[in-house]
């Protein structure tokens, strides 16, 4: 498999996003790499309503769509592991919806890498069949929300429901 690098990452603008700024050409681990991005981009929209990170998330998964779809054509491979502006997005998503305090964003973290890793059902099916820029987000969306689910569960066991952050 073809391995990017710096030179692939500046032909086009979209590599540059899919790639994660360059964190996906890192050998070892570039979709935890990549999930590391999130936080410095979180810390830009974190002053939002969470109504408003949510369309800011839409937006960067619907464009994308169309960063890991030039990518992976590029690329010949249609969900290359350099590829980690899913990762970005399902993270950010995972973030809107965690309190702010390092202990519940690196289980956050953990959690996201967890189920983008492990795939639990349904998330594997619908790795297999969906292709494209839009199958490469959507996993990762799914990811997001198992992880939420969880952190949800996690946040009422030890602080309470009223410690929710919504």
């Amino acid at each position: 498999m073809y391995q990017p690098n710096t030179s692939f990452l500046m032909k086009h603008p979209a590599h540059i996003f899919a790639l994660g700024f360059g964190s996906g050409l890192l050998p070892k681990a570039p979709g935890t790499f990549g999930t590391l991005m999130a936080f410095p981009l979180f810390w830009l929209i974190a002053g939002f309503s969470i109504p408003i990170k949510l369309g800011i998330i839409a937006v960067l998964f619907v464009i994308g769509i169309y960063f890991c779809n030039q990518t992976s054509e590029a690329l010949g491979v249609s969900d290359h592991g350099g590829i980690v502006w899913d990762e970005i997005v399902g993270m950010l998503l995972v973030l809107t919806f965690t309190p702010p305090h390092w202990f519940f964003w690196l289980v956050a973290f953990v959690l996201f890498r967890l189920f983008d890793i492990w795939k639990p059902f349904p998330i594997r099916q619908f790795d297999r069949k969906l292709k494209n820029g839009f199958g490469v987000m959507f996993d990762d969306v799914l990811a997001a929300i198992f992880a939420c689910i969880c952190m949800f569960a996690l946040i009422v066991w030890l602080i309470g429901p009223h410690q929710l952050p919504f």
